[in-house]
Protein backbone atom coordinates (compact mmCIF):
# COMPACT_ATOMS: atom_id res chain seq x y z
CA UNK A 1 0.00 0.00 0.00
CA UNK A 2 2.78 2.82 0.55
CA UNK A 3 4.58 1.56 -2.40
CA UNK A 4 1.11 2.78 -4.65
CA UNK A 5 1.03 6.06 -2.65
CA UNK A 6 5.07 6.28 -3.27
CA UNK A 7 4.30 5.28 -7.31
CA UNK A 8 1.25 8.03 -7.20
CA UNK A 9 3.47 10.70 -6.23
CA UNK A 10 5.75 10.10 -9.31
CA UNK A 11 3.00 9.83 -11.52
CA UNK A 12 1.70 13.09 -10.75
CA UNK A 13 4.92 14.64 -10.44
CA UNK A 14 5.53 13.04 -13.95
CA UNK A 15 2.40 13.84 -15.27
CA UNK A 16 2.50 17.83 -14.48
CA UNK A 17 6.19 17.70 -15.50
CA UNK A 18 4.79 15.70 -19.22
CA UNK A 19 2.33 18.65 -19.56
CA UNK A 20 4.48 21.52 -18.33
CA UNK A 21 6.82 20.36 -21.41
CA UNK A 22 4.36 19.26 -23.66
CA UNK A 23 5.80 15.94 -23.77
CA UNK A 24 2.55 14.24 -22.61
CA UNK A 25 1.47 11.74 -25.53
CA UNK A 26 5.39 10.99 -25.67
CA UNK A 27 5.47 10.19 -22.35
CA UNK A 28 2.38 8.07 -22.66
CA UNK A 29 3.96 6.26 -25.20
CA UNK A 30 6.96 5.71 -23.38
CA UNK A 31 5.08 4.07 -20.10
CA UNK A 32 3.46 2.17 -22.19
CA UNK A 33 5.76 0.28 -24.12
CA UNK A 34 7.59 0.19 -20.23
CA UNK A 35 4.29 -1.17 -18.70
CA UNK A 36 3.82 -3.67 -21.60
CA UNK A 37 7.87 -4.96 -21.38
CA UNK A 38 6.88 -5.50 -17.67
CA UNK A 39 3.59 -7.57 -18.43
CA UNK A 40 5.11 -9.60 -21.22
CA UNK A 41 8.50 -10.51 -19.99
CA UNK A 42 8.45 -11.65 -16.71
CA UNK A 43 12.39 -11.75 -16.15
CA UNK A 44 12.56 -7.93 -16.62
CA UNK A 45 9.96 -7.60 -14.13
CA UNK A 46 11.42 -9.92 -11.70
CA UNK A 47 15.01 -7.86 -12.34
CA UNK A 48 13.25 -4.77 -11.09
CA UNK A 49 12.18 -5.89 -8.16
CA UNK A 50 15.10 -8.52 -7.04
CA UNK A 51 16.86 -7.42 -4.00
CA UNK A 52 19.25 -9.71 -4.76
CA UNK A 53 20.65 -7.59 -8.00
CA UNK A 54 22.65 -4.81 -7.39
CA UNK A 55 21.06 -0.97 -8.34
CA UNK A 56 23.83 -0.24 -10.74
CA UNK A 57 23.28 -3.47 -12.52
CA UNK A 58 19.59 -2.25 -12.96
CA UNK A 59 20.42 0.83 -13.89
CA UNK A 60 23.10 -0.06 -16.28
CA UNK A 61 20.08 -2.39 -18.20
CA UNK A 62 17.91 0.27 -17.99
CA UNK A 63 20.03 2.58 -19.81
CA UNK A 64 20.87 0.20 -22.51
CA UNK A 65 17.17 -0.99 -23.27
CA UNK A 66 15.72 2.52 -23.48
CA UNK A 67 18.32 5.32 -23.79
CA UNK A 68 17.90 6.92 -27.15
CA UNK A 69 14.66 4.83 -27.43
CA UNK A 70 12.45 7.49 -25.01
CA UNK A 71 11.72 10.94 -24.01
CA UNK A 72 14.52 12.34 -22.05
CA UNK A 73 12.09 13.13 -19.35
CA UNK A 74 10.56 9.62 -19.78
CA UNK A 75 14.61 8.63 -19.28
CA UNK A 76 14.91 11.29 -16.40
CA UNK A 77 12.18 9.39 -13.86
CA UNK A 78 13.71 6.61 -14.69
CA UNK A 79 17.23 7.53 -13.60
CA UNK A 80 16.15 9.42 -10.64
CA UNK A 81 14.53 6.09 -9.30
CA UNK A 82 17.37 4.04 -10.05
CA UNK A 83 20.02 6.51 -7.73
CA UNK A 84 17.28 6.41 -5.14
CA UNK A 85 16.98 2.58 -5.71
CA UNK A 86 13.45 2.25 -5.99
CA UNK A 87 13.64 0.38 -9.36
CA UNK A 88 10.47 -2.01 -8.15
CA UNK A 89 8.47 1.25 -8.20
CA UNK A 90 9.21 1.25 -12.07
CA UNK A 91 6.12 -1.45 -13.05
CA UNK A 92 3.63 0.46 -10.81
CA UNK A 93 4.44 4.01 -11.82
CA UNK A 94 4.72 2.99 -15.38
CA UNK A 95 1.17 1.43 -14.84
CA UNK A 96 -0.72 3.94 -13.19
CA UNK A 97 0.34 6.83 -15.58
CA UNK A 98 -2.09 5.29 -17.98
CA UNK A 99 -4.55 5.73 -16.01
CA UNK A 100 -3.39 9.34 -14.53
CA UNK A 101 -3.49 10.16 -18.01
CA UNK A 102 -6.91 9.14 -18.97
CA UNK A 103 -7.74 11.17 -15.84
CA UNK A 104 -6.01 13.99 -17.43
CA UNK A 105 -7.84 13.55 -21.18
CA UNK A 106 -11.06 12.69 -19.31
CA UNK A 107 -11.02 9.70 -20.91
CA UNK A 108 -13.54 6.54 -19.55
CA UNK A 109 -11.87 3.15 -19.21
CA UNK A 110 -14.63 0.37 -19.61
CA UNK A 111 -14.43 -3.27 -20.40
CA UNK A 112 -17.03 -5.20 -22.37
CA UNK A 113 -17.30 -8.60 -22.10
CA UNK A 114 -19.06 -10.81 -24.81
CA UNK A 115 -19.10 -14.64 -26.44
CA UNK A 116 -18.33 -13.33 -29.42
CA UNK A 117 -16.12 -10.45 -31.15
CA UNK A 118 -17.54 -6.57 -31.36
CA UNK A 119 -18.04 -5.45 -34.56
CA UNK A 120 -18.00 -1.78 -35.44
CA UNK A 121 -21.61 -1.19 -35.14
CA UNK A 122 -22.18 -2.39 -31.29
CA UNK A 123 -18.81 -0.99 -29.80
CA UNK A 124 -20.34 2.26 -31.55
CA UNK A 125 -23.83 1.52 -29.35
CA UNK A 126 -21.29 0.31 -26.01
CA UNK A 127 -19.33 3.57 -26.22
CA UNK A 128 -22.91 5.59 -26.10
CA UNK A 129 -23.76 3.69 -23.10
CA UNK A 130 -20.26 3.92 -21.16
CA UNK A 131 -20.51 7.94 -22.19
CA UNK A 132 -24.03 8.04 -20.42
CA UNK A 133 -22.96 6.41 -17.60
CA UNK A 134 -19.75 8.34 -17.02
CA UNK A 135 -20.14 11.90 -18.63
CA UNK A 136 -17.16 11.71 -19.88
CA UNK A 137 -16.55 12.42 -23.53
CA UNK A 138 -13.96 10.01 -24.65
CA UNK A 139 -13.61 6.24 -24.31
CA UNK A 140 -10.97 3.13 -24.19
CA UNK A 141 -13.30 0.11 -24.79
CA UNK A 142 -10.76 -3.01 -23.42
CA UNK A 143 -13.11 -6.01 -25.12
CA UNK A 144 -12.61 -9.53 -24.01
CA UNK A 145 -14.29 -12.79 -25.17
CA UNK A 146 -15.44 -15.31 -22.20
CA UNK A 147 -17.30 -18.53 -24.24
CA UNK A 148 -19.16 -19.05 -20.84
CA UNK A 149 -21.40 -16.15 -21.02
CA UNK A 150 -23.29 -17.90 -23.74
CA UNK A 151 -24.95 -14.74 -25.13
CA UNK A 152 -25.07 -11.01 -23.81
CA UNK A 153 -22.54 -9.44 -22.59
CA UNK A 154 -21.52 -7.97 -19.36
CA UNK A 155 -19.99 -4.20 -19.22
CA UNK A 156 -17.90 -2.55 -16.54
CA UNK A 157 -17.78 0.81 -16.06
CA UNK A 158 -15.56 2.27 -13.10
CA UNK A 159 -17.11 0.46 -10.65
CA UNK A 160 -20.41 0.01 -11.81
CA UNK A 161 -21.75 -3.16 -13.87
CA UNK A 162 -24.03 -4.43 -16.27
CA UNK A 163 -24.80 -8.02 -16.37
CA UNK A 164 -27.06 -8.64 -19.83
CA UNK A 165 -25.22 -11.90 -20.04
CA UNK A 166 -27.85 -15.26 -20.97
CA UNK A 167 -25.42 -16.82 -18.18
CA UNK A 168 -26.57 -14.31 -15.59
CA UNK A 169 -29.83 -14.84 -16.46
CA UNK A 170 -30.12 -18.65 -16.50
CA UNK A 171 -28.36 -18.21 -12.85
CA UNK A 172 -31.23 -16.16 -11.80
CA UNK A 173 -34.07 -18.39 -12.95
CA UNK A 174 -32.04 -21.40 -11.36
CA UNK A 175 -31.73 -19.56 -8.27
CA UNK A 176 -35.89 -18.52 -8.59
CA UNK A 177 -36.73 -21.94 -9.05
CA UNK A 178 -34.95 -23.32 -6.47
CA UNK A 179 -36.68 -20.72 -3.92
CA UNK A 180 -40.20 -22.58 -4.96
CA UNK A 181 -41.36 -25.59 -2.75
CA UNK A 182 -42.98 -27.24 -5.53
CA UNK A 183 -40.34 -27.72 -7.39
CA UNK A 184 -37.72 -30.42 -5.72
CA UNK A 185 -34.71 -30.37 -7.89
CA UNK A 186 -33.60 -28.07 -11.02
Amino acid sequence: MADSRVASRYVKSLLSLAVEQNALEVVHGDMQMFDQACRTNREFLMMLKSPIIKHEKKKDVLEALFKGKVNPLTLSIIEILTRKNREPLLPAIAHEFHNAYNEYKGIEKATVTTTIAVDAKLKGEIEAIVKKLSSKKLVELDEKIDKDLIGGFVLNVGDRQIDASVKSKLKSLKVKFSENPYIKEF
